[in-house]
């Protein structure tokens, strides 16, 4: 069964860093596109990064490109988000999840199959 976990959330000052981490259990990264989303309360769900499985491709939402970095270990079945020089409105739940491999680097809500339960990032001072 296809299962995605997320960890590294937390409380963090403007100018700080964390590194959120996506366990991937039953299936093979290799075959997947893997994309972190997040959620501002009252605002819809936006994808911030994805990183293709076969090709390490990756992609990034404009306002965190220079900030964020998408990183995965296949062997570890891990993929990471590496965000630096937070900012208060990167606060949200950050989910990552999972679709086939397809031609492109998805970032929409919809074009994602499975998901994570989220774990939550807040930037305040």
């Amino acid at each position: 069964q296809l299962q995605l976990v997320e960890s590294g959330g937390g409380l963090v000052q403007p100018g700080g860093s964390l590194r959120l981490a996506c366990f991937a259990s039953g299936f093979t990264l290799n075959y997947y596109t893997i994309g972190w989303f997040r959620q501002a309360p009252g605002k819809e769900r936006e994808g911030v990064s994805a990183i293709m499985g076969n090709s390490g491709s990756t992609k990034y939402l404009e306002s965190v490109r220079g900030r964020f970095t998408i990183t995965k270990d296949n062997t570890r079945k891990m993929v990471y988000l590496q965000m630096n020089s937070l900012k208060p409105e990167d606060t949200g739940v950050y989910y990552c999840a999972a679709v086939w491999v397809t031609a492109g680097l998805p970032m929409k809500v919809y074009e994602y199959d499975y998901w994570g339960q989220g774990t939550q990032v807040t930037v305040s001072s």
